[in-house]
């Protein structure tokens, strides 16, 4: 089969919104220059779309234009190495998926152990975050609560009570051994993280102990997300102001 019908015949299989790589094909055909020829033909022809350099997905027409890959696909490459996961959607990726916000942003944030500088795919800025923990599938939602936690004051268009609204939602939604997990892994978090954490777990009249998370803080140490009690009665035990 000629380099062309056989790169032909694999995309048409793909699911739209697919993304690939040069490499999807040379492992397989063996003959670079022909496989590059041929994508960049494709490109031309409207048939495959480029996404950055190197990088290929499936158009899907709509009567509003050709749609982009969803964010896991544009990302897939750095979320995951060998069937290993090495990082997960976060931050302003994740907030509208969470019910934070109803803003859609062109920034994907990825929390990984070892980050790299941002770097630009398609219309999507893509930055790192340092995550300390060990990132697995169970770990992933927790995670993302967490960071929405440490990141309250920068979730874009909501305020700090409707966000921390949503949170009490999410958590109180958490079966109690996810909520002693969240618990063990805000301890690789900053205080203030923990502090609201607790707060909230306390509103909710959790059953978990939450005196090792309160023993973690220092009690001098005061955390300001200017906070009605009516929103979260326990801020003060905290010392959330």
């Amino acid at each position: 089969m000629k380099v062309v019908d056989y790169i032909t015949s694999k995309i048409e299989r793909l699911p739209k919104g697919y993304v690939f790589t040069y490499s999807d094909f040379i492992t397989e055909v063996n003959k670079k220059e022909a496989v590059i020829k041929a994508l960049n033909r494709m490109v031309v022809s409207g048939k495959i779309a480029k996404l950055s350099k190197g990088k290929f997905y499936k158009p899907e027409p709509t009567p509003f234009g050709t749609l982009q890959p969803n964010q896991k696909q544009i990302v897939k490459d750095l979320l995951e190495n060998d069937g290993k996961l090495i990082g997960y959607i976060t931050g302003l990726g994740i907030y509208n998926q969470l019910g934070f916000t109803t803003q859609i942003s062109n920034t994907i944030q990825i929390g990984r152990n070892e980050t790299r500088p941002s770097l630009k795919r398609g219309i999507y800025n893509i930055r790192f975050i340092k995550q300390k923990n060990i990132i697995n599938k169970d770990n992933i939602p927790l995670l993302q609560i967490l960071d929405a936690i440490r990141f309250i004051k920068k979730i874009p268009d909501t305020s700090i009570e409707t966000s921390c609204k949503r949170l009490k939602t999410l958590i109180y939604k958490l079966d109690l051994q996810k909520q002693q997990s969240i618990i063990r892994l805000s301890m690789k978090y900053p205080p203030a993280t923990r502090a609201l954490l607790g707060a909230l777990l306390e509103d909710l009249k959790s059953n978990v102990n939450l005196n090792e998370l309160l023993n973690t803080l220092n009690p001098i140490t005061l955390y300001k997300l200017s906070l009605s009690p009516s929103i979260l009665s326990t801020s003060l035990n905290w010392n959330i102001k």
